[in-house]
């Protein structure tokens, strides 16, 4: 064998042992559906404080986590950011962009979708993806706010959560731009089952909705929903997202992932900084 062989022979091994070690140490994630998740090890921020995610916490009520979760969600939207992650078919339909205005603006994220604590102090792609172990993405749902009010009902059916009502406080809505109130005093109405952990509401009764983005909420507007693919398909007690969803042909799941809008907005909003108001829950939800 020649030395110019010789040579080219040595440098592609060498490059194959290489992209062998560093493919063995890059660091990656299994998610809840088996899929293997590489995670960019550069995404780095800090925490002043835990934010409450393991413990069913999501489940219990109002979490820092919560609102940080789903002020990202409703920021993505609003920022316009969003409209870059529409399917090529709704940009073909004209379905560019969100169709009401920010003050008519909301996201609703399920309590059961957030499974671990973040830890004070410096924290990763790793530790996000422990709280959402889900392929999760961004989903948008146009609903009237009749249907609205209809979905936190059927959403915290489950409170008080207690050890035999915690598979159906999974379904409990963390929320962005409105305020709500769960009567607990007032028993949850069941209708027609749906799944094995919930039942549809066959009247509302036990949840209001004290304001929306600071105004009044109305029975009557549309709202733009803004959520996840699960719920925008009815997991848990989500069977007004997708009655909605098939009403309301602008309703559409996008290409964004969730993960990776929860950093963009700790990386752009947050300057790579959880502090401030995330300090603990913002009474967003009461729960009498």
């Amino acid at each position: 064998m020649s030395v110019w062989k010789k040579t080219v022979s040595l440098t592609l091994a060498l490059c194959l042992l290489c992209g062998i070690c560093l493919s063995a140490s890059a660091s990656t994630f299994t998610d809840a559906h088996g899929n293997v998740i590489e995670l960019d090890d550069t995404l780095e921020a800090y925490a002043d404080f835990v934010l409450a995610g393991a413990q069913d916490a999501a489940r219990r009520g109002e979490t820092n986590l919560g609102d940080l979760w789903a002020d990202a969600l409703r920021w993505f939207a609003v920022s316009g950011t969003l409209n870059g992650y529409f399917e090529e078919d709704d940009v073909t339909a004209g379905n560019t962009e969100i169709a009401v205005d920010a003050d008519h603006i909301v996201a609703l994220w399920n309590g059961g979708n957030l499974r671990a604590d973040v830890a004070e102090g410096k924290f990763g792609a790793e530790e996000l993806a422990a709280v959402l172990p889900f392929p999760n993405k961004v989903a948008v749902v146009y609903m009237t706010g009749a249907q609205l009010l209809e979905a936190l009902e059927a959403a915290s059916q489950g409170l008080p959560y207690t050890e035999e009502t915690a598979a159906a406080c999974a379904s409990l809505m963390q929320v962005s731009g409105l305020k709500y109130t769960v009567d607990t005093a007032v028993a949850y109405d069941k209708g027609e089952a749906y799944g094995e952990n919930w039942f549809k509401a066959a009247s509302l009764g036990r949840v209001s909705i004290d304001e929306v983005n600071g105004q009044p909420f109305d029975a009557e507007a549309v709202y733009a929903v803004i959520t996840h693919n699960a719920n925008f398909n009815g997991m848990d007690s989500s069977y007004v997202f997708k009655q909605a969803a098939a009403e309301n042909e602008k309703s559409t799941i996008t290409t964004a992932v969730v993960r990776d809008v929860v950093w963009l907005y700790i990386a752009g909003e947050l300057q790579n900084r959880v502090s401030g108001a995330y300090a603990e829950a913002q009474g967003r939800i009461i729960i009498k």
